[in-house]
């Protein structure tokens, strides 16, 4: 399973990590990926956190915390 990661900056502007040709494709914008209580599984169901692909994928990546940790790590200043 492979899963891209976009943190929206602005528009056309996004920070991305994984192949073009994902099984899952996971979108958030910097302002909830940088809050202090970023939960992806929470933002997720809040609908701030917007997956494309396999539903099953998506939870096994979000209850992993590989979500979240990369989703942190790219919208954290380099």
């Amino acid at each position: 399973m492979s899963v891209q990661y976009r943190v929206v900056v602005a528009k056309k502007d996004e920070r991305i990590e994984g192949p073009d040709d994902a099984d899952v494709v996971i979108t958030v914008p910097i302002d909830v990926a940088t809050d202090d209580h970023f939960d992806a599984q929470i933002e997720f169901m809040r609908g701030r956190l917007k997956a494309s692909g396999h539903t099953g994928q998506l939870i096994d990546v979000l209850t992993s915390g590989a979500a979240a940790e990369t989703i942190s790590r790219l919208a954290s200043p380099s």
